[in-house]
């Protein structure tokens, strides 16, 4: 449970990293507590949690709900630090019919958390950082997650992308949303372990 623990905090981690969307919305990009934009409709406090925070956004009801069937609400409100690439409803809405509800399923706990923490870096990595990572690697860098998954990023202009094991690729929305924990980074596209 350690190893699963270290695991999706690593993934998560990684998973939020990106710049912010010319396409997010005005309201969202607002400044909460003078640092972090407003997620989902909701103002982001650098002083709470990532948990704390995420619950609170109304994009983000998919996720918080896929959290908590997973058993991962203590590991994300943990210490870290964690980076966190954080699919929104519209994100989830992309996988094939049936396949949320499949994965809440109790007996497809273990496939969840995997997919979960292949959204989770255990580290505290900001846009800038991955965008100076995918420039000392001539233009791609590979980001480890906790849940085993090695994301690609790379970045066009101010917008990183990440691209999974699956050539599935997740735009960062909005990037640097600071947490007491670590950092979120909202995407666009759920990523996926190898299948």
């Amino acid at each position: 449970m350690k190893l699963l623990a270290t695991v999706v905090a690593m993934t998560t981690a990684l998973a939020i990293t990106g710049c912010s969307s010319s396409g997010a919305k005005e309201s969202d990009m607002m400044a909460s507590n003078d640092t972090n934009p407003m997620v989902g409709g909701a103002p982001m406090y650098a002083d709470k949690n990532i948990i704390e925070n995420a619950v609170n956004s109304k994009d983000h009801t998919t996720l918080v709900a896929a959290v908590k069937a997973a058993g991962l609400v203590d590991t994300l409100q943990g210490e870290g630090p964690f980076t966190v690439f954080a699919p929104t409803n519209a994100a989830f809405d992309k996988l094939p019919d049936g396949a949320v509800a499949n994965l809440l399923k109790p007996e497809n706990k273990a496939a969840l958390q995997k997919v979960l923490t292949c959204h989770v870096v255990g580290t505290n990595a900001l846009s800038g950082a991955i965008m100076t990572m995918v420039d000392d690697d001539m233009g791609a860098h590979p980001v480890p997650t906790l849940g085993g998954c090695t994301l690609m990023a790379t970045y066009k202009g101010d917008k990183i992308m990440l691209e999974d094991e699956n050539g599935r690729i997740s735009t960062v929305t909005i990037a640097d949303v600071k947490q007491s924990n670590g950092v979120i980074h909202v995407v666009d596209t759920v990523l996926l372990p190898k299948q």
